[in-house]
């Protein structure tokens, strides 16, 4: 039993569509994983959960005394931590106004196979007792862990 020529056009129009749709939304899920920035804390970084050469957005607390600017260059680099781990960050550009040590930050970068974060953005926020939601939920996880980890050792 053969199928009719104009039914068999359609079923393969059909199909050509139905394909051409998939392809389309598999693309566009693909483009749209590539473009989240995921989040995470010095010690999710230090722990190895963070991915290598992927965009992400690190937060926590620029660490007192490690900020270090070069002399003929914009070129920065200090410590972030959550007073669990430290990470070093590397920064070439303008930092914002009110970036300073003990200041909640996001810096947004790459982290490298060395350990290293560098950044192509750092934000700080306005207000100096406003810390980003994201850097003070990672440094209460972070802060919680140690505190288990403590009681654990005795």
């Amino acid at each position: 039993m053969a199928m009719h020529p104009k039914r068999k056009k359609k079923l393969i129009l059909v199909l050509a569509m139905l394909a051409g749709v998939g392809l389309i939304v598999g693309l566009v899920l693909y483009a749209l994983s590539q473009n989240i920035n995921l989040f995470f804390s010095p010690s999710d970084i230090a722990l190895g959960k963070a991915p290598y050469e992927q965009r992400i957005r690190a937060g926590g607390m620029v660490r007192e005394g490690s900020v270090e600017r070069a002399q003929d260059s914009l070129q920065v680099t200090f410590v972030l931590t959550d007073y669990a781990h430290d990470i070093q960050v590397n920064y070439e550009g303008i930092l914002p106004d009110l970036f300073r040590e003990g200041q909640g930050i996001v810096a947004q970068g790459k982290l490298l196979a060395s350990g290293i974060f560098v950044a192509d953005e750092v934000l700080a926020k306005h207000d100096e007792n406003y810390m980003p939601p994201e850097v003070t939920a990672a440094i209460d996880q972070a802060h919680k862990a140690s505190v288990k980890a403590e009681e654990s050792a005795q």
